[in-house]
């Protein structure tokens, strides 16, 4: 009875899922050394999202009322 042979994966199909890991990895690393900059500090992480002003009707972009 022959085993079923699983096709080898391609250098770049290799380099692609190391470099998946790895990034994610760096990501949590950053989010656990950002967080024990924070705790530090005394400050939130991640921030606060700060409240965006109303635009300025006269710089507005987009379709509205034409003065023509």
């Amino acid at each position: 009875m022959k085993k079923e042979v699983k096709p080898l994966a391609s250098l770049a199909d290799v380099e692609r899922e190391v470099v998946a890991e790895y990034r994610e990895l760096g990501r949590r690393q950053l989010e656990v050394r950002l967080q024990q900059l924070a705790d530090q500090t005394g400050e939130l992480f991640p921030p606060a999202p700060t409240q965006a002003a109303f635009p300025d009707p006269a710089h507005r972009v987009g379709p509205g009322k034409s003065d023509r």
